[in-house]
């Protein structure tokens, strides 16, 4: 592992398979944590690349556990946060919507890593334990079209290099990966990421995962969502092509506001912004949502273009369809709950 990370340190990229070969260093239990330490952080001082990206995605999506589920289009709308924002939790409030307008959510998530509350942390505020079996997640998502994979559940073998992120305590390469290793075979995605230069590599990540349509943003002033503050870089895959564009909240017919406008707070104050949200409270934390989810139901292919999908959005609030699906899916976890006591 030395070796490796004497490489990069000198700002060598590594080579697809040289990758997949450090990838298994970290995963093997006899590797020193320092040693993974100073490979992460080499690594995130020089820039990874897309093909340490995904090198790195398809050696922990092997070491995942197997989710056996119909072959349908099942979509992600997980970033890779650590975007330094403090932002309310965009893309768990997003699922919701989507699956309200019809769109088949597998949500990736994990707690609280560099921000105040992860989706897992935020999904338990709002009645949503996150210790679903494989058996009980696959039903969610028969069941209400939406399920959460919590990470550590699914990636057991992530429990010790979660233990050496949370001691780094800023963004890795690992923040890249998340988005890339849900378990659940997806066609379709929309993810988003903090850095605008690498907005087309990761798009060709996605591609290198066999994705069949996916949308990267990296929103204005450096977050990991489309962003009302501004200018949003977006690249679109769509059958193997990768598309370059950008979009502002005036360009869908939403108004502009900063990102103070949208700060979050811990998983209680994060969860009751989303119920307001849900109740059809408008303003900066509303339209940063419908205008998340309809690029993601322009993604998923269910609305022709991005303002479509925003009417789209709008509509699975205010027709109280996106509240529905977060209380058919509170009600499901305490009925889980209810069985695990009564056992």
């Amino acid at each position: 592992m030395r070796n490796f990370v004497r490489r990069v340190e000198l700002g060598e990229h590594l080579m697809y398979e040289e990758m997949v070969e450090a990838s298994k260093l970290m995963f093997n239990e006899q590797t020193a944590s320092q040693d993974i330490v100073d490979f992460l952080v080499a690594l995130s001082r020089k820039e990874e690349t897309a093909h340490e990206v995904a090198a790195l995605a398809s050696v922990m999506k092997s070491f995942a556990l197997r989710v056996n589920v119909p072959r349908e289009t099942f979509m992600d709308n997980c970033g890779t946060g650590g975007d330094g924002s403090n932002t309310f939790n965009i893309s768990t409030a997003s699922a919701f919507v989507l699956a309200g307008a019809g769109a088949s959510i597998a949500k990736h998530g994990n707690r609280k890593v560099s921000s105040a509350a992860g989706s897992s942390d935020v999904l338990e505020a709002l009645g949503i334990h996150i210790d679903f079996s494989l058996d009980e997640t696959i039903e969610l998502l028969q069941q209400e079209g939406i399920t959460f994979l919590y990470a550590p559940n699914v990636h057991p073998k992530m429990k010790r290099i979660g233990a050496i992120r949370q001691q780094i305590g800023k963004p890795t390469i690992f923040n890249l990966v998340g988005p890339l290793t849900n378990p659940i075979p997806l066609k379709t995605q929309f993810t988003g990421i903090n850095r605008p230069d690498f907005t087309m590599e990761y798009a060709s990540v996605l591609r290198m995962l066999g994705r069949e349509r996916a949308i990267v943003v990296s929103g204005a002033g450096g977050m990991d969502e489309a962003s009302l503050a501004g200018q949003n870089a977006f690249v679109l895959l769509d059958k193997g092509d990768l598309i370059p564009f950008s979009l502002t909240a005036d360009d869908v017919g939403l108004a502009y506001a900063p990102i103070s406008a949208i700060r979050g707070g811990d998983a209680k104050e994060n969860a009751a912004t989303i119920r307001a949200i849900f109740n059809g409270r408008r303003g900066p934390h509303f339209d940063t949502v419908v205008f998340n989810a309809g690029i993601g139901l322009f993604a998923n292919g269910r609305a022709a273009t991005i303002q479509e999908g925003v009417k789209q959005a709008t509509e699975s609030i205010l027709s109280g369809k996106a509240l529905q699906k977060l209380d058919a899916v509170v009600a499901f976890s305490q009925k889980i709950g209810a069985k695990a006591v009564a056992r």
